[in-house]
């Protein structure tokens, strides 16, 4: 098997291949464009070696920001016909920014605060001169956007921000959404011309009735001319998800810590009162018989108690109480011995397990990397040790893919996948 030096600087040649002129596309025509918290998890990779470069990750996802704060999920800065859909079905061009690239109309999990607490700090150890004002201006930005979570997403204050589209999720496919997905009628609207199985094996994707109603979302918010407020009202599909919250959250958090050293006191309060709505929110999902959050089905006010990542990764955001640590390690450690590789998206032999199709099993080293962080935080170092060196094992083994197989660890999904070398840059610089 090769070095770890062998493996690092494979991984730094992907993040070179797949640059596009300071972003990073997560592979070459499966995804062609910018994608929001790929390129943040990227920007996290490139700060352990590169930190201009890193800067520029962030700096071109946020030329596709809107001017309510929104920090779209794609941002198209030059076209492709490998993918789909494209600018033409998410019809957003009336509101993107004045001169700025066109971009889809939804949003993904802002890593982006992190990642951005994570690039200043490789920056005040490099002696960059310019870090306070590049990170001021990202700063800014990431504050705008973070507003734009409680206002568009949680109108009614209740701590959990909720994703009108189960592609804001990141976890697209995931069994969690079946039911809700299910009440979602297909598009009546937009010929659906799938690209990715040209490049990825079907049997890995979602299905075509799938893509039917995730365009038909599509549709509802285009004709909602992506005003947030009419969108909000038209939603067929609406949930208040924990892994998001818990993003934000800890992002929120960073961002608080971030300004105190960069002269942005001013935002503190805000940002405060932002993190303490939503750690309550998150807290109040917590289910002990099952040993992990659940997320919450607003259209039909039923929580969503299907088993998958999502459950742990609260741990990001909040400091747990003994006994509830005991009871996620017991959960997660259940998970990881039924593995060859983990943390499975769904646990094998839970509803909806399919061992290679995307989100509905197979293991993503950077959902990892968020619960490493969660388990860090709270104190369980020995099973984050165990999670981090399965997933350095597996892409020694198995090479940078986008997911692994948790029953083989063989690869799934696209290959030579950019948030996965960061990931792996980010595990073997940890050690």
């Amino acid at each position: 098997m090769p070095s770890t030096a062998t493996q690092t600087r494979r991984a730094k040649d992907i993040l070179r291949i797949n640059d596009r002129g300071g972003y990073t596309v997560p592979t070459a025509s499966l995804y062609p464009f910018q994608w929001n918290w790929d390129s943040a998890f990227v920007a996290m990779g490139f700060a352990s070696y590169d930190v201009e470069r890193a800067y520029r990750e962030l700096e071109r996802l946020i030329e596709g920001q809107w001017a309510d704060g929104l920090i779209p999920h794609i941002v198209f800065h030059t076209p492709s016909d490998t993918y789909f859909p494209g600018p033409e079905v998410w019809r957003t061009a009336a509101n993107s920014v004045s001169g700025g690239p066109t971009t889809s109309g939804i949003t993904q999990p802002p890593v982006f605060g992190m990642a951005l607490k994570r690039v200043h700090e490789a920056a005040v150890k490099a002696g960059l001169t310019d870090r306070v004002t590049r990170t001021r201006a990202l700063f800014d930005a990431a504050v705008r956007h973070h507003r734009w979570w409680l206002r568009a997403r949680d109108p009614d204050g209740t701590g959990l921000v909720a994703v009108l589209h189960n592609w804001e999720t990141g976890s697209d496919n995931s069994p969690a959404w079946d039911d809700a997905l299910a009440r979602v009628p297909t598009t009546t609207t937009t010929k659906i011309v799938r690209k990715d199985t040209g490049h990825v094996d079907a049997a890995m994707r979602p299905r075509d009735i799938d893509y039917q109603r995730y365009i038909h979302l599509v549709d509802t918010y285009a004709a909602c001319a992506w005003d947030a407020e009419r969108m909000w009202q038209a939603a067929p599909f609406k949930i208040a998800e924990v892994q998001m919250t818990a993003i934000l959250a800890r992002s929120t958090e960073d961002l608080i810590e971030l300004a105190t050293v960069i002269g942005a006191s001013d935002a503190i309060p805000d940002l405060r009162r932002m993190h303490d709505t939503l750690t309550r929110g998150l807290q109040r999902q917590w289910r002990p018989a099952l040993g992990r959050f659940v997320s919450h089905n607003l259209v039909t006010a039923k929580d969503i108690d299907t088993p998958t990542q999502a459950g742990f990764v609260p741990l990001l955001a909040l400091t747990l109480e003994p006994v509830q640590c005991q009871a996620i390690v017991r959960e997660l450690t259940k998970w990881l011995d039924a593995c060859v590789v983990g943390v499975p998206s769904v646990p094998p032999g839970g509803p909806g397990f399919e061992v290679k199709r995307y989100w509905r099993g197979p293991v993503w080293a950077v959902v990892n990397w968020l619960i490493i962080d969660g388990l860090q935080r709270n104190g369980c170092d020995a099973l984050a040790a165990r999670i981090r060196d399965v997933t350095v094992a597996a892409i020694e083994r198995s090479g940078f893919a986008e997911s692994f197989n948790p029953l083989t660890g063989e690869p799934c999904g696209g290959l030579t996948f950019s948030w996965t070398a960061a990931a792996y840059l980010h595990f073997t610089a940890a050690t």
